[in-house]
């Protein structure tokens, strides 16, 4: 069979399951992923430095970077996955928009200026500027490979959803290719763009994302006379008053109550964490735009979350929880499926090209991040102590893009149908048990040293993914990993409550019982650089 004949026999059984038009989707996807290549390939004219590759030559504005924020943290969770939860959940679903909304507050208010005062490219450089280092950037890549994975599972288990849908590929191999292709266009917009076209595509999707989003929303409350009482009672009518409730989801019973409240405190907590996000405060020039970028982006960030719980209560009036969760993709489905409804064909393809770019943009995102961490602070740093080889940096960081991907592509594969707002918040629950307690005693606390580093980043990664691990999410549930066997023992599905203020106490205890004490000039010098930024283009390692 010829490649051609091969194409025609995938699009004509497509043609029967799919919503839409399967041609129409596939040339929209194409056209957007030839756009962003061209920009891709110009941005990487300039890559010639690791400060280039990993920090876009700290060439942004804030605007420029609070819109890049934005696009990488409204991943396909916030857009497939908290409009299937809301449409699906009711009230109880949108508690993800408001916890993800939040926790920019913490970034804001003691992270993000404090972070591009004092690091340079990583999260470790700002761990390690007072502890020592080989250690620490050790932990510190530990725990940042370990986040970018989880949030990578998520993304890609949206994009299999997603293109399954536009095409009607409801067998689990077709799925798998989907999101092989969607690894592969990843692992090429990094290698090419590192992080200068990482950054211009997600400004660009999340410019996309939040239009598409807007005129959904208007669209929606337009058909229901611009009156949110008359679109809740639509969906009321349709799933049932629970819909309207607190509890649909998290208030069955004391356990599920917990588990909201493990929930939160990871959405809360882990975006000051998240490895990805810290990363974007290096690609200003000044602390001051690094300030300026997540108010633009809190007030992008706010806007789409509002959109989103008309979104979710339009899908569930106009579809039903019901058709969405019986639809390829499951939960995930809803945003596609009502925008199908809304503007048929042409508007679920541009819709579903819009989520197909949040997914490639976060990804993307997501992988040079962990790159940067793995050839920056293990490879430079710790391999090669601070002397790596001219142009050996960005190298070692290209390989270890293509691991990441592949690695991506074998874990997407396994999550499949899993609800990708809640994979997202696994993330955050890592990021803040490992990463934040350091993070934040490292800025604050002058005594902190570097075995409470290492018992609180160590400490907090190995718990969160033990309770990750023997939780319902992995086993014993009809919507678990592996839902034909059962050796969960943790009863919650989220390990935040645990993991969370383990990691704090683990930091705390490690230092009061060390008897070495860090240098506590450092100690000062950083205070003082973190305060003001004086010094933040030097070196950034004791």
């Amino acid at each position: 069979m010829s490649a051609t004949d091969l194409i025609a026999s995938v699009v004509t059984a497509a043609e029967s399951t799919s919503i839409g038009e399967p041609i129409l989707n596939i040339s929209i996807f194409v056209g957007f992923v030839a756009v962003t290549l061209v920009i891709v390939l110009r941005a990487s004219r300039n890559n010639r430095t690791a400060a280039d590759y990993y920090a876009a030559g700290r060439s942004f504005t804030g605007p420029q970077n609070g819109t890049a924020i934005a696009g990488d943290y409204l991943s396909a969770a916030s857009f497939l996955g908290i409009c299937g939860a809301i449409a699906v959940n009711g009230y109880d679903g949108f508690l993800y928009s408001i916890g993800f909304l939040v926790a920019w507050l913490v970034a804001l208010l003691l992270v993000a200026e404090l972070m591009r005062n004092t690091g340079k490219f990583t999260m470790a450089d700002v761990l390690s500027f007072r502890l020592k280092q080989r250690p620490v950037r050790l932990a510190a890549a530990a725990t940042t490979l370990v986040v970018c994975l989880f949030y990578l599972l998520a993304q890609m288990a949206g994009a299999g959803g997603l293109v399954s849908l536009l095409l009607g590929i409801n067998d689990e191999l077709g799925q798998s290719l989907v999101i092989a292709v969607v690894g592969a266009l990843m692992i090429i917009y990094v290698l090419v763009g590192g992080m200068k076209g990482t950054t211009w595509v997600q400004i660009i999707k999340a410019c996309l994302l939040i239009a598409g989003a807007f005129v959904m929303t208007i669209w929606v409350l337009a058909m229901h006379g611009f009156n949110l009482s008359e679109l809740l009672g639509a969906a009321a009518a349709v799933g049932g008053e629970a819909v309207l409730d607190p509890g649909l989801q998290y208030g069955i019973n004391e356990l599920t109550r917990l588990d909201f409240v493990s929930l939160a405190l990871a959405l809360v907590l882990g975006t000051a964490g998240l490895p990805h996000v810290l990363m974007r405060f290096y690609t200003v020039p000044t602390a001051r735009e690094a300030r300026r970028s997540v108010v633009w982006a809190i007030w992008l960030i706010g806007a789409f979350y509002l959109f989103t719980l008309v979104l979710g209560y339009g899908a569930s009036a106009l579809i039903g929880a019901d058709a969405i969760k019986a639809a390829p993709g499951g939960v995930n489905s809803a945003a596609p499926l009502l925008a199908f409804e809304l503007g048929g064909p042409i508007l679920l393809g541009l819709i579903s090209a819009v989520a197909f770019a949040t997914i490639l943009a976060v990804v993307a995102g997501l992988t040079i991040t962990a790159a940067a961490s793995f050839s920056h602070d293990v490879y430079a740093s710790v391999m090669k102590k601070g002397k790596p080889g001219p142009g050996t940096e960005v190298k070692v960081a290209r390989i270890t893009v293509v691991i990441i991907g592949i690695l991506a592509i074998v874990g997407g594969i396994g999550v499949q149908g899993q609800n990708i707002a809640f994979l997202v918040a696994l993330a955050f629950a890592v990021a803040a048990s490992a990463n934040l307690p350091t993070i934040l005693y490292s800025l604050f606390w002058r005594r902190f040293n570097t075995r409470g580093a290492l018992w609180s980043m160590y400490g907090g990664l190995s718990s969160a993914i033990l309770l990750i691990v023997f939780s319902p999410v992995v086993s014993g549930g009809e919507t678990s990993m592996f839902s034909g066997v059962d050796f969960s023992w943790f009863p919650l599905n989220n390990p935040g409550i645990i993991s969370i203020p383990l990691g704090f106490i683990l930091g705390w205890l490690g230092t009061i019982t060390s008897s070495r004490r860090e240098d506590p000039a450092v100690a000062a010098e950083m205070e003082v650089r973190s305060l003001t930024g004086h010094g933040a283009e030097k070196a950034t390692s004791h």
